[in-house]
């Protein structure tokens, strides 16, 4: 319910991607929203107001001489009320007309009147979106603070491929809930390791743990919707990059230390979220180990991964650093311990068998103050505050 309490005027201009409009309804409102729709006249030949209305489950409105509004001012009212208009999707001639303040219907005069933030969703040709008129309007409206979501790049309706598409209803309802979020680590890099390692014995076997990723992938997505560029080394996860997330996929503790220690440059801040394997076997086997008889058992040899947080944190200039630490009992003890050992400014515990795979979690923060609880919630929003509680830690720059 990350829209919780937020009204959003949605706006439909002409064009195929209107389709997709309905889809966009839907997971506003699942999100929490709610949500008045705003049609231009050339929309409803895509998209019918009666569709609209079913989902959103308000009148919609089309015509700036409608009077079911009291004072006979749906471009004033519908904007007053709201806490973003989002138009998806955004054609070529409504950005220019938007761009160069022209207001001749509804849709176009609310945005004008508007008291709120605006934000683009643009579907168009791939040739009209890199029209040269097209890409001063966008300028323009960037300039004006209007917030262009995409667009997207793939197959289009006309047949042909490129940029232009309108983003898919998740990617823009991601980026609407991301619009929202303070925005408390504008201008910072930050890198995090992610999901398990994979410690191979032979082709086909190896060691691993239970990690799914689903905690780290949550951090890289609420750091990017605090606006951190964020760089993500991941282990073998079957998860969605979080949109905006540069990611870098590895398998073992030896390939995520390496490819952790090459992306250091300019990092603000280190989050080592990853269940790196503390042993490897000591030689890999090339072929696969064959059972001999029913009493064989093979031997095998352990040697240390390289420590990864440590190593990152013992260096000249080091990031900002954040441990992880899933144990199995004696939380608060092996939490602060391993903060020491570690040598970092803050750490964050849990209970290994409660959170390995869970959508939710509960998680402890150790630093120099001591612990801080903060109580079970789905790993999202535990991720949103653990981002926060981070940009609070963070040195503060003199001006």
């Amino acid at each position: 319910m990350d829209l919780r309490g937020k009204h959003i005027v949605l706006g439909l201009s002409g064009g195929i991607a209107c389709y997709k409009s309905a889809e966009v309804v839907r997971l506003l409102t699942k999100a929490g929203a709610t949500v008045q729709v705003a049609m231009t006249e050339a929309a409803t030949h895509f998209i019918t107001p009666v569709t609209m209305q079913a989902l959103s489950g308000r009148p919609v409105y089309v015509s700036q001489w409608d009077a079911r509004v009291d004072n006979n001012m749906a471009h004033i009212d519908l904007s007053r009320e709201a806490d973003a208009i989002l138009i998806a999707p955004a054609s070529t001639d409504l950005m220019a007309r938007l761009a160069h303040g022209l207001c001749d219907d509804l849709l176009t005069t609310l945005c004008i009147a508007r008291d709120c933030p605006l934000l683009l969703a643009p579907a168009m040709n791939r040739q009209m979106w890199a029209a040269p008129a097209t890409q001063r309007n966008a300028a323009q409206l960037r300039a004006d603070g209007v917030t262009i979501l995409g667009p997207g790049s793939g197959d289009q309706a006309c047949g042909e491929i490129g940029d232009g598409r309108m983003l898919e209803p998740v990617e823009i309802v991601e980026d609407l809930i991301a619009f929202f979020q303070p925005k408390t680590l504008v201008g910072k890099r930050m890198l995090i390791t992610a999901g398990p390692t994979f410690e191979a014995i032979d082709p086909v076997r190896g060691i691993t743990n239970l990690s799914s990723g689903k905690m780290g992938f949550s951090i890289a997505r609420a750091a990017r919707e605090a606006g951190a560029e964020v760089l993500l080394v991941a282990g073998p996860t079957a998860l969605p990059t979080p949109r905006g997330v540069a990611r870098t996929d590895v398998r073992s503790a030896q390939q995520m230390h390496d490819a952790v220690l090459a992306q250091l440059r300019d990092i603000d801040v280190f989050v080592a979220v990853a269940a790196v394997a503390d042993w490897r076997p000591a030689s890999v086997s090339d072929q696969k180990l064959k059972k001999a008889n029913d009493t064989d058992t093979p031997t095998l040899q352990f040697v240390q991964n390289p420590d990864i947080l440590a190593t990152v944190a013992a260096r000249a200039n080091a990031p900002f650093c954040v441990g992880f630490a899933a144990e199995s009992e004696n939380l608060a003890q092996y939490g602060e311990e391993k903060r020491r050992r570690k040598g970092v400014p803050l750490l964050v515990g849990n209970i290994g068998h409660h959170t390995f795979g869970m959508d939710d979690n509960e998680i402890v923060l150790f630093d120099a103050n001591g612990m801080t609880r903060l109580p079970r919630a789905d790993k999202l929003a535990l991720a949103r505050q653990l981002v926060s509680a981070i940009a609070d830690r963070l040195p503060r720059q003199l001006p």
